[in-house]
């Protein structure tokens, strides 16, 4: 299981939820908050949202601040999104992350950020809920006193790296049984299963995944990139032949590393 990272914002750090979040698991203390990392610019600039990986038990802090920090680099908003893991269930990871989104658009002058061009990343099990996202946008309740909630949950493109995004056979047992518990039933486990939920609504979308990947099978990211075709749904997706799972940013494989470069044209290409 990957490591937790800290489990309280500091005050740079913005809570998602004013006071207890909804749909939390009984007795935990933990409140999930959005870590910004702005870009200096004089005009608004596209941005994205990053949900690192864990198996929904973990936050990986290499797939969290780094990659927003790489994002930088590359003209970007980063924005990274500690959301609840087990004993939560869902849907509060998929509730937090609809939150984060609607928050960076609710501030979007203030980070000059472009609201229409915000993205969602994720990786491994976080890229199972950045799928979500794109998938499921419209299950975050809307209250009538809350001015976030008026804001767009629908995130504008995803990038889906070595995603667990199907619950079939070659989907992940331990992300689903940490996301659903013991009660799944097969109608949760289709619902879940995001290649079975891609309509033409669907947002662009860009897909990584080593070959080799042992953890999470590369057909994950084959089912959602062929239900998107099915859809027509614009999508670009690289297949690396060689590489563990959970690499990151690879720093070490400097093949498999191109992702960031290409993932960062892909989004520029789309106005970012």
């Amino acid at each position: 299981m990957a490591e937790r990272s800290a489990e309280q914002p500091t005050e740079r750090q913005i809570p998602l939820w004013p006071g207890e979040p909804p749909d939390s698991a009984p007795g935990d203390s933990f409140r999930p908050w959005l870590e910004p990392y702005p870009v200096e610019t004089d005009k608004p600039r596209g941005a994205v949202l990053i949900c690192p990986g864990g198996g929904y038990g973990g936050r990986a802090p290499h797939e969290g601040a780094p990659i927003a920090k790489r994002l930088n680099e590359a003209g970007l908003h980063g924005f990274v999104v500690q959301y609840r893991v087990a004993p939560n269930r869902h849907p509060a990871p998929l509730m937090d992350a609809l939150r984060a989104l609607r928050i960076v658009r609710h501030r979007a002058a203030e980070w000059n950020v472009d609201p229409h061009r915000l993205a969602i990343l994720g990786f491994s099990a976080g890229g199972h809920l950045a799928g979500s996202a794109g998938v499921h946008y419209n299950v975050l309740p809307v209250r009538a006193d809350d001015e976030i909630d008026r804001e767009s949950s629908r995130p504008d493109a995803l990038v889906l790296c070595y995603a667990v995004l199907s619950s079939g056979k070659l989907g992940h047992r331990g992300s689903f049984h940490n996301l659903l518990g013991d009660d799944q039933s097969p109608e949760l486990l289709h619902l879940m299963s995001l290649e079975t939920q891609v309509t033409k609504e669907t947002p662009p979308t860009f897909l990584w995944h080593t070959v080799a990947d042992a953890g999470v099978p590369v057909e994950n990211s084959l089912l959602f990139a062929q239900a998107l075709r099915d859809h027509g749904v614009s999508f670009e997706m690289h297949l690396y032949p060689d590489g563990q799972h959970g690499l990151g940013l690879a720093p070490g494989d400097p093949h498999v590393a191109t992702w960031a470069e290409l993932c960062g044209q892909w989004l520029q290409g789309r106005g970012w």
